[in-house]
């Protein structure tokens, strides 16, 4: 969201991830056994009990986010933000390679869509106080989307951009283990309950996708912050790519997690998002 919190962590698991000793209250998250195993395995393909678990998932998330609309009805504004002078992005030669990727590879909506995301989930990160591996989550949101406007049939766009970034990474060097953590964030950030933790690399693509794709925790961003991002990275019509790339998706894997969101209503939040376009 995009999607309210798979959790992947760096040995390619998707786990929910507690603050040891403070009693923060914190979302359960994925259920067990939607992982990257799974992913890989079944390209992403729901079994009635999985799906009848994320929907229980989504029931539990969106009211929060009717929250967060009325919050901004109401004009309440956050201090959430990132200081752009001198700030200084990863800038390994994996960084930077993917950086090349996501540059030839993607649309521009979705080039500036992936780098939103990044700055979104760095804003959300600190307003949690969370720690994360930047230049693993900087590759991950650069390329969580490769596959989302080319929908492969019977496999999710998550899974297939996943496995297209890990093998990506090889051929760039990385560690079979660095690799794989990569392909699992992206295929885990569509799954209802990841989000709720960004020290896990697939719950921070999924917080900062679901920033800018539907307007989770727009409250808590200085909204001069927002503008100064948008202007770095415009939206180029950002509503209407997401929304004709989600329903080509749901048609493609149609017991899919795509499809899920967008029975309970994914499409209108998009467009009811807190953006122009």
């Amino acid at each position: 969201m995009a999607f309210p919190p798979l959790v992947g962590n760096r040995r390619g698991r998707f786990t929910e991830q507690r603050e040891p000793v403070e009693e923060k209250e914190r979302d359960v998250g994925a259920p067990a056994g939607i992982d990257w195993e799974w992913a890989t395995r079944t390209g992403g393909t729901l079994s009635g009990r999985q799906h009848r678990q994320l929907a229980v998932e989504l029931a539990r998330t969106l009211p929060k986010l009717g929250g967060a609309q009325l919050k901004r009805v109401l004009g309440r504004t956050g201090t959430g933000r990132l200081e752009f002078a001198g700030l200084r992005l990863p800038d390994s030669k994996l960084a930077t390679a993917a950086e090349t990727e996501a540059r030839e590879s993607l649309s521009i909506h979705m080039l500036e869509h992936s780098y939103r995301t990044y700055f979104f989930g760095r804003v959300l990160a600190e307003l949690d106080g969370v720690r994360y591996d930047d230049e693993l989550v900087y590759i991950a949101c650069l390329l969580h989307d490769l596959q989302l406007e080319s929908p492969t049939p019977g496999r999710c766009f998550a899974v297939a951009g996943g496995e297209r970034a890990a093998a990506f990474a090889v051929r760039e060097g990385a560690e079979p283990e660095r690799a794989q953590a990569i392909g699992a964030a992206i295929a885990a950030h569509i799954t209802p309950g990841v989000a709720n933790d960004l020290s896990d690399p697939g719950g921070f693509v999924s917080a900062g996708a679901s920033v800018d794709v539907i307007g989770a925790r727009f409250p808590e961003l200085d909204p001069d912050w927002v503008a100064q991002l948008l202007q770095r990275h415009p939206r180029h019509d950002a509503k209407r790519q997401l929304i004709a790339a989600f329903k080509a998706e749901a048609e493609a894997v149609p017991k899919g997690r795509a499809a899920l969101l967008n029975s309970v209503g994914f499409l209108q939040l998009v467009r009811m998002a807190p953006y122009s376009e």
